[in-house]
This record gives C-alpha cells, structure tokens and sequence, in this order.
C-alpha cells in the first residue's frame, strides 16, 4: 500500500508534470472510484479544471483546483497515477482518464478497486479524523506519549492507526520499530519515555530516508503496491531490515526475521533485536 513516502513522491513528481495543465476531458470506467460526488457530476465538474497546487495529508494527495476546488486522491492498495500520450490505450485497470490540454493523459489504474477519489471545495470534510504529521512540528514527542497512554493495545496496531499519526502503513510501522528496537506485541501504556522518544525519532528518520529513495516498491511484477508517476520502482525496498523478510537472516544481529500477525497485519520483526 502507498504510505507517507510513497505519496510525497507522487506529489513531488506530479507538480512539474501539471501544474498549469486544464482538464479538457474526463473517463469514469469504475463508478465506485468515485467517492464524492457521484461519477457523473465528477466528471463534469472536473472539466475545465487547472490544476494549481499539490499537497499531501497523510496517505492523501491533494490536487488544488483553480477553481478552489480540491482533488483528492487515495490509492489504498494497488492504485497509480501514470502521465500517458493520448494515443496510448488504457489497460483494463485504468479506472479513471484525465485528458489534458497537452495532449496527454492522467491514468488512475487499479489492480484491486480499492482507491478512492473525492472532488471537494474543503478537504477538511475528507480529513478531519487525521492525526499529525509525523515530519511537521505539530508531531511532538509529549503529544505522541499523549496519545499512547493508557493505551492496552500493541504499538504496531497504534502506529496504523491514522488518528493518531497520519501516513504511518505496514511498512515503515514494521522499520521504524525495528529501528526503535520495540518489540511490536508491545502496548502503547507500556512503553517508558525515552522508548518513545527513540520510536519518534525513528519514525520521521526512516520516513525521510523513504522519501529521499523516492518509497518502496514491493510486489510482483502483475500487482505492484507502488511505481512512481514514470512507471519506475522507488528505491528504499533496498534499504529494509524487517519488512516482507521473513526467515531471512536480521542484518543487525544474525538472527531469522520472524513474521507474526497483529490486529489483521503482518508483522516483521527480529526477536533478539526487538526483546
């Protein structure tokens, strides 16, 4: 699934591409896609639209319309966004097609049908549940200990969850604990200060390293959870210790990677290093 990095690399990349560009012509092949409002509106309200700013809010990006209006796109499992000429023909996965005034196309594909996309004038309607984010400011280590007080549930189902830090998935929850040597069974009232303070700084350390290696590609060559807008893999698959590397030897310690689930997740850890 696309998480923080992985979406900061799609916005990074998207902006040169269409900043300026107008909408000229709008395809719903998938109606469901279309979370707000319904396909047929979306589609009409989009033509004409240039796009003017590019953000991103957790696993969301965030398209500003001239118009005031905000695009707002979630890829969940399988989703991508490719810049394609016009004459190339959408596979039977391209779900949505934007046309553009250069003569190319947007290309919303998705393998599973389980992104999203809402057309809205306040994203706030979309995001209001959001916690911080983990790069900005507003991510403070005494509101993070805050917010896993009292908590009797492991720190690896705590860290998924979007409320309280926004853009965390499998992925960097499963390297930023094993960076934060935390064992993931382990509950968030348990955890002592200064293992949170060790997980807050793993987790923006591990996310910015993602995001400088353009995200994780993972998967197979039918079903990729991420390529970047030019089709190409990210970078920092290369760099993980403990996701998706189960029985493989730990590259701290020696040990076999072990695989568990919590809270419908896998979970990859090394149970010497994380104790």
């Amino acid at each position: 699934m696309p998480e923080l990095p992985e979406v900061e690399t799609y916005v990074r990349e998207l902006e040169p591409i269409l900043y300026g560009r107008t909408v000229t012509g709008v395809r719903v092949r998938w109606a469901r896609t279309i979370a707000e409002p319904d396909a047929t509106t979306f589609a009409e309200r989009m033509i004409g639209q240039r796009f003017t700013s590019f953000k991103r809010r957790g696993k969301y990006m965030l398209l500003g319309l001239e118009s005031g209006d905000t695009l707002i796109v979630h890829l969940r499992m399988t989703g991508h966004l490719f810049i394609q000429d016009a004459n190339v023909e959408p596979d039977k996965h391209t779900h949505v097609i934007f046309d553009l005034d250069d003569n190319r196309r947007l290309h919303y594909q998705d393998s599973r049908k389980f992104g999203r996309m809402w057309l809205v004038a306040d994203p706030e309607q979309v995001l209001h549940k959001l916690g911080p984010e983990p790069l900005s400011e507003q991510f403070g280590i005494q509101d993070f200990a805050d917010r896993l007080r009292k908590r009797n549930v492991s720190i690896k189902t705590l860290l998924l969850d979007q409320t309280i830090v926004a853009g965390i998935g499998n992925i960097y929850a499963d390297e930023a604990l094993f960076a934060a040597r935390l064992h993931p069974r382990r509950t968030g009232g348990n955890l002592t200060l200064p293992e949170i303070e060790c997980l807050h700084t793993a987790i923006r350390t591990i996310l910015q390293n993602a995001i400088l290696l353009n995200g994780s590609s993972l998967g197979t060559s039918k079903v990729q959870n991420y390529l970047r807008p030019s089709g190409e893999p990210g970078g920092f698959q290369d760099q993980h210790n403990v996701y998706q590397r189960t029985g493989q030897l730990c590259l701290q310690c020696g040990e076999l990677i072990e695989r568990i689930v919590l809270g419908q997740r896998s979970t990859h850890f090394c149970a010497t290093c994380q104790k």
